[in-house]
């Protein structure tokens, strides 16, 4: 069963949107370690930023730094050898999540896909980007994927980096690898955060949001770049609308890594727009942010709102309750707001008969994976009433 890590307040964060500034502040912590660099991500292809990562990460090493390196086996399916030995002789441990096996399809479908990144017990980094040069504007300066990074001080890096070494445990590494974690001390004045968590059948990042929709009054703003949501949070989200709240969605245009993912999520436009939703398609490149506001509250991390983070992946998300933040995340969501291209019912009713057959199609796969993961036994619906289905 999964920890329930609680509110915790004194915290600073910090928003760090695209690679050019959170990769930056990222490679400056692990350059100032000086005790250990834990390092956990699903994503991670061998190219220009991972060899700056494993330059980092060498030098940490040379000053007798403890490296624990995590890696969901099928994201770094693209991470070379010749990285991984560099890895391994620079003194690095180096850890393979669910390494991918013969047998039962459903064992391979269980990734972890969050992205943590913790340093000495004093910083944090997490949001939705990984270790490929797809997030870094030096190594793909026209088509670079837009991300959001938040960085934390404070005690929620005592529960960030508590919960890579459960993982690190629970999934076979070596617990005689691991340091001794130092305690995060309280950073006055702070805000407060919660860490949520999708593991051991436990879906709290989901439920979270689902809650702070039916109980939001002011906003509720999503910007996600895979939508293929559950009944009860569509139904939620038309609610909201029809109470007066404004419902905002930021989803991927036409660039997009995933077309039937984008394809399956559009089905649901229709109702929707019909409900007040308004929905928002991001049109300079693509979109891997996982970006959610609701009236004061915050939440930042890995989880999309699709089957594979609601069903088989490991994910963790900071909720935050921060005036600072807050603020941050609102001017970042209008920025980015500024950048889409608004989907309008009259229009949406226009679209061409090729556009409605691809929704339809994609559509029908994705229903037949969500049964299909009941089969498997994947969840158990009478445990989660937060995701049962309302009228």
């Amino acid at each position: 069963m999964a920890l329930h890590y609680p509110l915790r307040p004194a915290n600073r964060f910090r928003l760090l949107a695209d690679g050019d500034r959170f990769i930056p502040e990222m490679l400056a912590a692990i350059a100032g370690a000086q005790n250990y660099v834990f390092i956990e991500t699903y994503l991670c292809e061998s190219g220009q930023l991972m060899g700056r990562i494993i330059d980092a990460l060498e030098t940490a090493c040379r000053r007798a730094v403890s490296v624990c390196m995590m890696l969901d086996d099928f994201g770094a399916l693209h991470l070379h050898q010749s990285d991984r030995e560099r890895l391994l002789h620079a003194g690095v441990h180096l850890h393979f999540y669910n390494p991918l096996r013969f047998g039962p399809l459903h064992r391979n479908l269980h990734r972890n896909h969050r992205k943590l990144l913790t340093v000495d017990g004093r910083l944090a980094f997490t949001g939705g980007a990984g270790l490929t040069d797809d997030f870094d504007p030096q190594a793909r300066p026209q088509d670079w994927w837009h991300d959001i990074v938040v960085a934390v001080e404070g005690p929620c890096v005592n529960d960030l980096q508590h919960s890579f070494v459960r993982i690190w445990r629970r999934s076979g590494g070596d617990a005689t690898q691991l340091p001794r974690l130092i305690p995060a001390l309280p950073h006055e004045p702070g805000g407060s955060a919660r860490l949520l968590l999708h593991e051991s059948g436990r879906r709290e990042i989901l439920g979270e949001l689902f809650e702070r929709i039916r109980h939001a009054r002011q906003r509720v703003l999503i910007h996600v770049a895979y939508f293929v949501p559950p009944h009860a949070l569509l139904v939620a989200l038309r609610r909201a609308a029809r109470r007066g709240v404004a419902v905002h969605l930021i989803l991927p245009g036409t660039k997009t890594d995933h077309g039937s993912a984008r394809f399956a999520g559009r089905r649901h436009y229709g109702r929707l727009l019909r409900a007040g939703v308004r929905i928002h398609e991001y049109t300079p490149r693509f979109t891997h942010t996982k970006l959610t506001i609701c009236d004061d509250w915050v939440c930042l991390g890995s989880a999309n709102l699709d089957h594979w983070t609601l069903r088989w992946n490991l994910e963790a998300n900071l909720g935050i309750e921060d005036t600072d933040c807050l603020d941050a995340a609102l001017q970042t969501f209008r920025d980015d707001l500024s950048q889409t291209d608004e989907i309008i019912l009259r229009k949406w009713r226009e679209r061409s008969r090729w556009e409605r057959l691809r929704e339809r199609f994609w559509g029908e796969v994705s229903v037949w994976l969500a049964r299909r993961s009941y089969r498997l036994g994947l969840r158990d619906p009478r445990r989660y009433p937060a995701f049962q289905r309302r009228s």
